[in-house]
């Protein structure tokens, strides 16, 4: 698959974060960076790794016959570079966390935390990873764990997150913008839910931004004034099979 993306988008350069997320309906995203690696190693795509004024780097990636890339590749990283500006992800960050905070709220739940790991009188010490905020409606708890990223979150904090809650008493509940199947088997079993939104959500004010990397990047973000009624909608059926 990966093969034939290059071959029909031969005059064109990517980084290997973007196109873990163009193809992450048919590949988790650590699958198709493998791939990326194998089709570099043996020639078949060209690359290289440039830093980032915003700290960390970026690995660019185009086909072998893509003779004038730099263009290509300076506009990229000049549009990455805008929006993973640490000032940029506090704001997108937050405004998740905003987002789910109203979201919750205009379903009736109750906020009994937030960025918290106590509840009901216990208190998690094994880490000082918390959770963004536990909520309560008819009798059920849950603890909300938000990622507004665009790519998956670490394993290792998704794991502790669900153990934090087994240890309060809670079920976790993950917000993100999207989770590898293997994951949410996991949380099922957890006795918990993914709230999948698909979309990276920016603030109204950077409407302009969200729709450059959209279109020029062809990634997943978005910014809705308000957590779709679907999303809350589908959280409310579920919460209701609880009782």
């Amino acid at each position: 698959m990966l093969r034939a993306f290059f071959v029909k988008q031969r005059e064109e350069a990517f980084f290997s974060r973007q196109l873990e997320i163009q193809h992450e309906q048919d590949y988790f995203h650590w699958v198709t960076n493998r791939a990326l690696r194998e089709l570099r190693d043996e020639g078949f795509i060209l690359g290289e790794t440039r830093p980032l004024r915003t700290g960390g780097s970026i690995n660019l990636l185009w086909h072998r016959g893509y003779r004038f890339y730099r263009r290509r590749a300076a506009r990229l990283v000049s549009l990455v570079e805008e929006y993973a500006d640490p000032n940029i992800g506090g704001v997108v960050g937050l405004h998740g966390e905003f987002m789910v905070l109203e979201g919750f709220a205009r379903c009736e739940f109750v906020m009994r935390g937030r960025n918290t790991r106590e509840f009901g009188g216990k208190r998690w010490t094994e880490s000082e990873q918390n959770l963004d905020f536990v909520f309560e409606r008819d009798s059920q708890v849950y603890g909300i764990e938000v990622k507004n990223t665009l790519g998956y979150m670490e394993y290792e904090e998704f794991q502790t997150k669900i153990r934090l809650c087994e240890f309060l008493g809670i079920r976790p509940v993950f917000v993100a913008r999207m989770l590898p199947k293997s994951w949410m088997h996991e949380l099922i079993g957890a006795g918990g839910y993914g709230m999948i939104l698909k979309y990276q959500l920016y603030p109204w004010t950077h409407k302009q931004l969200a729709k450059r990397v959209s279109s020029e990047l062809g990634l997943p973000v978005d910014a809705p004034k308000a957590l779709g009624e679907g999303t809350m909608s589908r959280f409310l059926g579920w919460h209701r099979k609880l009782w």
